[in-house]
């Protein structure tokens, strides 16, 4: 079994270009997995070039993966800076939708499953607000530590929610421009000052309208039954996305399934899992990712 990884590039306009990694086994064919990582974060949190991480996990069991960097971050150029004007809403509006297209392209058809950690499932949902004709493409979703606002008020929460991101950030992103969050090992990537001005609004228990044209996302899903989602929560996630904050995350996304689990040693796993080594911990294969695949295999595809 040889994995492959090739790098596209999608033109968008204003001389921007998206970056997808595909990552795959050429001698299998099997579903497509489209993957979006959250704020300060980029694709890199599902894979490395030497083959570990989650999408090259369902490599090995002949699942097409396709993880894409946001405007900006990752391989995408040009890099964040202070002359970066888009944020969110042109993630919802321009970016997957950019990303999906090209996988259509490529494929002949949309991917089958959609993959997200932390502020990528909130992203997801908003695009299916949006465009609720993609909701019979997908048959299944799973988002690790996806949370829209933040209920919990653990001490690391008030720490890095309201002293950091409410707080420091914005201080921060308005000094240089932008969040020079790499920088500041606050993240893997950088955010432009909007992106970072409407994501700390939701995570703020603001309504989640769109502050660019007041687009209400959770009216929009309160009437769609959104694919199967499976969202997994780890008992080391104090702060960014503890069970009530994804719970309340799950309530507003509409009627559809939705299924949250706990990963740590007081639920049955080898060790406590936090925010990040939900996704990037050796021993995840055998627990969540291994999880992950008896999710999508419930909800099979053709191919499947």
């Amino acid at each position: 079994m040889a994995i492959s990884q090739q790098s596209i590039t999608i033109n968008l306009a204003d001389k921007q270009t998206l970056h997808l990694r595909k990552i795959f086994d050429e001698q299998q064919n099997g579903p497509i997995v489209f993957f979006m990582h959250g704020a300060v974060e980029n694709g890199k949190i599902f894979y490395t070039h030497s083959n570990k991480g989650l999408a090259p996990f369902l490599a090995e069991h002949g699942y097409r993966c396709y993880v894409a960097d946001l405007r900006g971050r990752g391989e995408s150029k040009p890099v964040i800076s202070k002359s970066a004007v888009y944020g969110q809403t042109e993630a919802i509006l321009e970016d997957i939708p950019a990303f999906i297209n090209k996988i259509e392209q490529l494929e002949g058809y949309k991917p089958d499953y959609w993959v997200a950690h932390s502020w990528g499932g909130v992203l997801m949902n908003s695009v299916f607000a949006r465009f609720p004709h993609y909701i019979d493409d997908v048959k299944a979703c799973v988002y690790f530590g996806s949370k829209r606002s933040l209920f919990n008020n653990h001490p690391k929460k008030l720490l890095q929610a309201n002293f950091i991101w409410y707080f420091m950030a914005p201080l921060l992103a308005k000094k240089h421009g932008y969040l020079p969050a790499k920088r500041l090992k606050w993240g893997s990537d950088d955010e432009t000052q909007k992106s970072h001005y409407q994501s700390m609004q939701w995570a703020k228990k603001k309504p989640w309208v769109d502050s660019d044209d007041n687009f209400d996302y959770a009216k929009a899903l309160r009437s769609l039954h959104l694919p199967p989602t499976l969202h997994i929560a780890a008992v080391k996630d104090k702060a960014l996305a503890q069970p009530v904050d994804i719970q309340r995350f799950i309530d507003e996304s509409g009627p559809g399934i939705q299924q949250m689990r706990i990963y740590g040693r007081r639920h049955g796993h080898r060790i406590d899992y936090d925010h990040i080594n939900m996704l990037t911990h050796p021993i995840a294969r055998k627990e969540q990712f291994n999880d992950l695949l008896q999710w999508l295999k419930s909800h099979p595809c053709s191919l499947a």
